[in-house]
Order: structure tokens, then sequence, then C-alpha cells
């Protein structure tokens, strides 16, 4: 694999597995969630991308720590603690009922105890992990290439961060939506509905403008990168951004992923996206991007 790789992902050709594991992600995000200390805008839930897939990175307990990885090349779950302690739990396809179970008796098994909230998060299909025997497929190729474009992605997130200096999320996997984003902030408190709830309320507190990728849904069933302000400020639906556009039943910009991998330059492509929709965000909605960016006049 080069550093950066754009394989094809059809969300249709694994529909089935992209569930499945979708559930999988989110058994063990919960426990991070659980387990380690609030932080703004559900960042103490999140995953974050390695060279082999997903972890929860270090989560803490009453003496030491653990962690969980997703390993993608292996097609293992790694848990391992503080204290020198290994398990291993396998990747194949078999009912998300069956992963639920072996998950928790293993974390039992090292002495830790999480209990979660079995209901599936932001998914359409209600069924508790425990009882769900419908979501049984894994496709070890899919999850290979899903995890190559998390790499890539990853890689380019990054960079994009790293021209922000004011307040930024991680680059971060998000279990409930299944997308990897970052997100910048201005530094001003949000203006959110009235009718927004608790979750919205927590995760955009604060103005903000977010770039993303998801491998597709039922609602929008193709993999693609996304960019959108919160709250979005008016004009923004007919910015210029430098690929992709405004997609009206979202609200949000939209670059499908094929166009990504169809591109000689791909990383170009998608960074462009990222900072034009950014600039596109941040001008109409008043930043003070002298103060925010780097390599511009900073004010006095």
């Amino acid at each position: 694999m080069t550093l950066t790789d754009w394989p094809a992902l059809p969300f249709r050709e694994w529909e089935a597995t992209c569930d499945t594991l979708h559930m999988c992600t989110q058994i063990v995000g919960k426990t991070r969630m659980a387990l380690a200390p609030h932080l703004n805008h559900w960042w103490h839930v999140t995953l974050y991308v390695t060279p082999r897939g997903l972890t929860t990175s270090a989560i803490p307990l009453p003496h030491g720590n653990f962690d969980a990885e997703f390993d993608f090349i292996r097609h293992r779950l790694a848990i391992r603690t503080s204290g020198g302690e290994e398990r291993e739990i396998g990747l194949y396809a078999r009912p998300v009922a069956d992963f639920y179970r072996e998950y928790m008796s293993t974390l039992h098994s090292l002495g830790i105890e999480a209990g979660i909230d079995t209901a599936p998060a932001e998914f359409d299909d209600t069924t508790p992990y425990e009882e769900d025997r419908h979501h049984a497929s894994y496709d070890t190729s899919a999850v290979e290439r899903f995890h190559r474009i998390l790499v890539s992605t990853n890689h380019v997130f990054q960079r994009f961060r790293a021209r922000f200096l004011g307040k930024s999320s991680p680059v971060h996997f998000f279990w409930g939506s299944f997308d990897l984003a970052v997100t910048r902030f201005s530094g001003r408190e949000a203006k959110l509905p009235e009718n927004a709830d608790h979750t919205m309320r927590e995760a955009y507190s604060h103005e903000c403008m977010s770039c993303g990728f998801w491998p597709g849904d039922r609602r929008y069933p193709e993999p693609a990168f996304y960019a959108y302000h919160m709250p979005a400020p008016q004009g923004f639906e007919d910015a210029r951004v430098s690929s992709g556009g405004w997609n009206k039943q979202l609200g949000e910009f939209i670059l499908p992923y094929r166009e990504i991998s169809g591109s000689q330059s791909p990383e170009t492509l998608l960074l462009g996206f990222c900072q034009s929709a950014y600039e596109a965000a941040a001008t109409l909605a008043g930043w003070n991007r002298d103060c925010l960016e780097c390599g511009r006049t900073r004010t006095a």
C-alpha cells in the first residue's frame, strides 16, 4: 500500500458487512463512553484511526487502563491492559449478538465492568445488540478496503487540521454515525433551534465547521466526503467550493468518493474541498480568520 490509497468501495456491495461492523464498533465505542471522563462535543466517545484499524485509545480503570483496537489486517479485536494482559476476539461472519456476548465476557475476564446501553445509536434498526442475529456478515476484502480509505482520509484530514490555530477536534471516528471527521471552531457559542435535543446541544454548543467521510447508508447509498457549518450562515448553500456541490436533502456540501478514487491527485482534490468549504463558511459567518489560521497575519 502506498502512503495514501483510495480503493473502490460501493456501499451496496458491502452494505451487510458495513451494518454488522457498525454495530460492533458501537459496542466497543460505548465502553469508552461509559468509562472515560466526559469531554466537550462527545469527544470522549470516539475511536481513532491506526495503521491497523480503529482504536479506543487508553480507557481509564480504577487501577491502570486498557484499550481495544479493531485490527482490520489480522481481523481481530485486540484488548490490552496496562497490567500486561491481552485478549483477542476474532472478526468474522457471525451475529452481532455473538460478538457482543464474547466481548462482554472477555472484559469480565479482565476484571473490567462496563454497563452499556445496548440499543443501537443513530441507526435505522433498533434491535438490541444482545438480540441482533440478523446482522452477521463480514467481507474481509471490503473491510480491508474500508481501512485503507480511513488511513488515506486520516492523512489528508491531519494536514487540514494542521492549518488551523484555533480550537480543533482530533481527527476521530464517530461510531454512532459511522464517519471519520475533523471539526474547527470559531470560539463563539452557537445559537441552536429550541427543539435541539441533548445530543445536538452537546455536539454543537459552539459554532463550528466540520469535514468528514462516511461509507454511505440507506439515506445516501454511496461513500462520500462532506462539509458543513453549524449553524449554517446565510448564503452558505450558494457558496463556491473547489469540487463537489451542495446537497439540499443533507444540508451540506458533498464530494462523492468516486470522484476522489478516480482522480489523478486525490489528496489535492480532497484537501481543496475541505479548505474551500471552510473558507466559504468562515467568511460568511464572520470568523476572525487572521487569528485562527496558520500563515495569516494575526491581529493585535
